[in-house]
């Protein structure tokens, strides 16, 4: 008798095990990419490199502080319950003054808005701050259980809004819309079929309704084609004509520019025997 419930006790426990096992995993079942392998050595590396080559006004920042305090906004947690809170102190700790006209702001344009801020350092996207620059191309999440970091799968943001990535985004866009001064640039993509302002991007949903009317003299918005096309908008097109709307409702200046020059001749830097490019070459002599 003994014996048979000794062996009960074994299965029962066995099962448990299983069970929690079972759990534990289906906590790692996401569908976007896990944590970036070494984040602790990308993070730390960043933050040295913007701090001692990029801008080095910011020397005084404490890196290992930083990465310590992002570490534990999201260490051990589930991945869809991160709040604004978790990462409050963080963006104390790396924020830093943007100066007034510099401000870029992007949507659908990645690759090509940032090889234009590698050339001309007169203007800073979000991932040309401290905070941006980081993250850029990072992944991270918790998992309440050991080792309290997935390194399989991370939320998309279409799986839970309230993950990691997508609240530190939201929060450190926010703060670079707060932070804009003077004239601040946009550039958008007018080879979109279905248009180059979307409200429900970053920058339609955070940024636009945190740009401050009483610091921000004007909003430019540079709408860029493809070289090649397709030319699926205009400066006069629906979405831009949206966009504008809004602005000058929060009391914003606005004014577009299809295909702004210096960008341009950047995409022709690419592809300069392009029909496109030999008329942008002949514009400008």
């Amino acid at each position: 008798m003994v014996l048979i419930v000794t062996i009960v006790a074994v299965l029962a426990a066995v099962l448990l095990a299983n069970g929690t096992k079972e759990t534990s995993m289906q906590l790692l079942q996401w569908k976007g990419t896990g944590t970036t392998k070494n984040l602790q050595e990308v993070i730390l590396g960043r933050c040295y490199n913007y701090i001692t080559t990029v801008n080095p006004e910011l020397r005084d920042k404490d890196c290992q502080k930083i990465w310590e305090t992002m570490q534990k906004a999201f260490i051990y947690k589930n991945p869809c319950n991160i709040t604004t809170e978790d990462y409050q102190l963080l963006l104390d700790l790396a924020s830093h003054p943007i100066p007034c006209n510099k401000s870029l702001f992007w949507s659908k344009t990645n690759d090509l808005v940032h090889r234009y801020t590698k050339t001309n350092h007169s203007f800073l996207t979000l991932e040309d701050t401290l905070l941006g620059y980081m993250a850029d191309g990072v992944s991270w999440c918790g998992n309440p259980s050991s080792p309290g970091i997935n390194y399989e799968s991370c939320p998309k943001w279409s799986e839970c809004e309230s993950n990691p990535t997508s609240v530190y985004w939201k929060m450190a866009s926010k703060m670079f819309a707060e932070a804009a001064c003077g004239v601040v640039q946009v550039m958008l993509n007018g080879s979109i079929e279905a248009g180059a302002f979307r409200s429900n991007s970053i920058f339609g949903s955070v940024e636009i309704f945190n740009l401050d009317p009483d610091k921000v003299s004007a909003v430019q918005i540079w709408l860029m084609q493809n070289i090649g096309g397709p030319a699926s908008e205009s400066c006069t097109g629906h979405s831009i004509t949206r966009l504008k709307s809004i602005l000058e409702e929060r009391n914003l200046r606005v004014s577009c520019e299809d295909n702004y020059r210096p960008v341009q001749l950047l995409q022709c830097a690419s592809d300069p025997d392009h029909a496109d490019c030999r008329l942008c070459t002949n514009s400008v002599q």
